[in-house]
């Protein structure tokens, strides 16, 4: 189990969090706190693995307490969530040991996909006795070049091809959106949205996973990358 600290001056939006920690499997809420004093004093107890750490906190920047307990030798991870999407402030917090920066508003989706992440990060590096470059690679999500979209293939349109990269890139930022979802904003056939979508997803332009339901069937979810 995974012990998280949900760290948010705004009340409402700590249990908001804490919520959307709570529902995702292996994740437990262990405490939560509405300023760097008792959020330092939380850590210190002991017991906490990752800090959920809004940036405006009234005494201290969330970065500024992340430096802090680096200085500590506190051994956690820290995912910062903050409305700032300023390249500078994503720098800062990359510098500071930040493992993920969540803009917000974010949806529950949002932050399952990014905790599922950092489980599976822990997993790969915990049951690793050594790990050769392609591995740590993999771990660390080593930026690749993107394939090439290949030639049209006969019965595609160039245009409709960018017309799915755009909406999926532009209303999938926070979430994954389906097939269906596709078809409905681009007005085209759920089968159309579906063939220009898996062309994308083959050539690296778009992500693809897999949801499974009570059906046992996976359903296609796409996102920008």
């Amino acid at each position: 189990m995974i012990n998280v600290l949900v760290v948010d001056d705004d009340f409402y939006v700590a249990k908001i969090n804490a919520h959307y920690v709570s529902v995702v499997p292996g994740f437990r809420v262990a405490s939560i706190a509405h300023s760097a004093p008792p959020a330092l004093v939380a850590v210190e107890r002991g017991g906490i693995d990752l800090v959920l750490l809004d940036q405006h906190l009234p005494n201290e920047s969330g970065l500024s307490l992340t430096r802090r307990l680096r200085r500590l030798g506190h051994d956690i991870d820290v995912i910062m969530v903050t409305a700032d999407r300023r390249p500078e402030s994503v720098r800062e917090a990359l510098r500071a040991g930040v493992l993920h920066y969540l803009v917000k508003p974010f949806t529950c989706d949002g932050l399952r996909s990014k905790l599922e992440a950092y489980a599976h990060l822990r997993g790969t590096i915990d049951e690793a006795t050594e790990m050769d470059q392609a591995r740590i690679d993999r771990t660390l999500g080593t930026p690749r070049t993107p394939k090439a979209v290949p030639a049209m293939p006969k019965g595609y349109s160039e245009r409709t091809l960018e017309l799915v990269l755009r909406i999926v890139r532009e209303h999938g930022t926070d979430r994954q959106l389906s097939a269906q979802e596709v078809s409905e904003l681009a007005r085209i056939s759920r089968s159309t949205a579906q063939r220009y979508l898996k062309l994308l997803a083959e050539s690296g332009k778009l992500g693809l996973t897999l949801r499974y339901g009570d059906s046992g069937r996976p359903e296609h979810l796409y996102s920008g990358v």
